[in-house]
């Protein structure tokens, strides 16, 4: 009773405290408050703009999808930052010319919805989940060639020309190819790790003629009678002939040395009307050719030696270029079969 009587004389503010606060057992304890810091991330997630809807669901601090910061993010938003980012042109670098090209015109696609859906049952903070590229090499493949077809670009090899009735040299220049195959393996690789740069492989043609390879040349002045011999486009010898008689006119034109001989056979070229009863000659002194020929890309045309000096200064042949035989002798040694031959009027 004597308790009882203690409790009758409390007041009701402390009745009401006794019986809202919690009651503890013997062999219980009251844990400690603790506060748990979220992880941190190097790159602060994306911005909100405009309020969380309501009951959405957000992606973990952290996570990334194919490289790209969406923690924080609600999958809608995560959708619409990763299709904007992988929808960047892809700047192309090819020779004297840069394209941007959107990866969908490569035959690239990207599997962007399962790569969300990944991202927002993720439950681990700073999960990196990747996002699946498919290429379409036809389609990527097509791209390529048309560059190809832009771009690529021949050789151009050394050519001799007439300028003043003197040789002058077509510059070369190496030419390129695109490298389609090797091309089409890396841009495909680079667009599946999300790169928005790539350079173009070429390979470097080289002209099968240079500067270098031009040598010797043979001008000759049809109507001066006159032959001119070019060593590394310099003058080096000039030379007295002989050329075609006005019903057999030496040819005008561009030829190169097709034929060399020394002490050759004379035979009867076919179909000429001035030679259908000749006989074949065999090399020695009554020979028409002398002791050398040279012969040219003009059917019947050679340039040769003649036992007929006093025919040198005229036009006494039958087309052929006539030269005296130590003359023709000397220049025989100095060019091989494909020297150029210029031919002109003058």
């Amino acid at each position: 009773m004597r308790h009882l009587a203690v409790f009758a004389v409390l007041p009701c503010s402390v009745l009401l405290f006794i019986a809202l606060a919690p009651v503890a057992s013997a062999d219980e304890t009251t844990p400690p408050t603790t506060t748990t810091a979220p992880p941190t991330t190097t790159t602060p997630p994306p911005t909100r703009t405009t309020p969380l809807p309501i009951g959405a669901k957000l992606i973990q601090p952290g996570v990334t999808i194919g490289g790209l910061l969406v923690g924080g993010l609600t999958g809608g938003e995560a959708r619409r930052i990763v299709e904007r980012r992988f929808g960047k042109a892809v700047t192309i670098v090819a020779p004297n010319r840069t394209l941007r090209v959107v990866p969908r015109d490569l035959g690239a696609t990207a599997f962007v919805g399962k790569a969300v859906k990944s991202a927002v049952g993720v439950r681990s903070a700073a999960f990196a989940v990747p996002l699946r590229v498919d290429i379409s090499k036809g389609r990527l493949a097509r791209f390529l060639a048309e560059v190809g077809r832009v771009t690529d670009r021949e050789a151009v090899e050394a050519e001799l020309r007439l300028r003043n009735f003197e040789p002058v040299a077509r510059k070369s220049a190496p030419g390129r190819r695109l490298m389609q195959t090797v091309a089409l393996q890396k841009l495909t690789l680079a667009l599946r790790k999300h790169e928005r740069a790539y350079t173009l492989p070429y390979q470097v043609l080289e002209p099968a003629v240079t500067e270098d390879d031009l040598g010797e040349v043979i001008v000759i002045k049809r109507d001066s009678r006159t032959l001119l011999y070019f060593k590394g486009l310099r003058l080096k010898r000039t030379f007295r002939i002989a050329t075609g008689q006005a019903s057999y006119p030496t040819p005008i034109g561009e030829y190169e040395i097709i034929n060399m001989q020394r002490y050759p056979t004379w035979y009867p070229p076919e179909g000429s009307d001035w030679a259908k009863d000749a006989v074949p000659i065999p090399p020695g002194p009554g020979n028409p050719l002398g002791t050398r020929w040279m012969g040219i890309s003009a059917p019947y045309v050679g340039i040769h030696g003649t036992p007929d000096a006093a025919s040198i200064g005229y036009s006494a042949s039958h087309g052929c270029i006539r030269m005296l035989i130590p003359q023709v002798e000397w220049l025989f040694e100095q060019v091989d079969v494909g020297t150029p031959v210029f031919i002109v009027r003058a």
